[in-house]
């Protein structure tokens, strides 16, 4: 499955505030859909799902060093894996976003920390031209509220390309073969 970056879409929600963010970067997908079955929950539990192992051991790895300056990590293993079961309604949490706002075809989620505040957009949406085929566009946004944001992100920057990349093409692949099933 074929991943590309892409520029924030006009249609999402995090498109009017584009400016205000310090970063921005957007990688889209495509899934077979025939059948209509793919919904919004769907892709956000497909996203969230713990993925390959290396991510894994990244983000443990992560949540051990930033612990020590006080930034926010997941409460505990349970949230991390509880995206299966989880309802994404605005205000609740999962792991260490926190649903900021929900359309049918849109999940934006997040963190506002001391160092930086992000937020990630799941948006699907249906091409005009092939209503079998669903897009799905991962867009992440940050804010560096000091220095200690920047110099934060800068080593994180390219395991989060990594991370989202990866983590869509695995999920593209599992709405894929879900859609098929259904």
């Amino acid at each position: 499955m074929k991943i590309v970056k892409t520029k924030i879409p006009e249609s999402s929600l995090l498109y009017p505030d584009r400016n205000h963010y310090h970063y921005i970067d957007s990688y889209e997908g495509a899934v077979k859909d025939k059948n209509n079955m793919i919904g919004i929950d769907d892709v956000a539990k497909a996203f969230l799902k713990p993925g390959s192992k290396w991510v894994g051991t990244l983000m443990t790895l992560r949540n051990k060093i930033v612990s020590l300056f006080g930034l926010k990590t997941p409460n505990n293993k349970m949230d991390a894996d509880r995206p299966a079961n989880f309802k994404f309604e605005v205000g609740e949490r999962v792991g260490i976003f926190r649903i900021f706002s929900r359309t049918t075809n849109e999940l934006v989620m997040g963190e506002d920390d001391k160092h930086l505040n992000f937020r990630v957009s799941l948006l699907l949406e249906t091409p005009e031209n092939d209503s079998s085929t669903k897009t799905i566009t991962v867009t992440t946004l940050v804010i560096y509220n000091n220095r200690f944001g920047r110099l934060y992100f800068f080593p994180v920057k390219p395991f989060h390309k990594l991370i989202v990349r990866s983590g869509l093409k695995i999920s593209l692949h599992e709405l894929e073969m879900n859609a098929q099933k259904g």
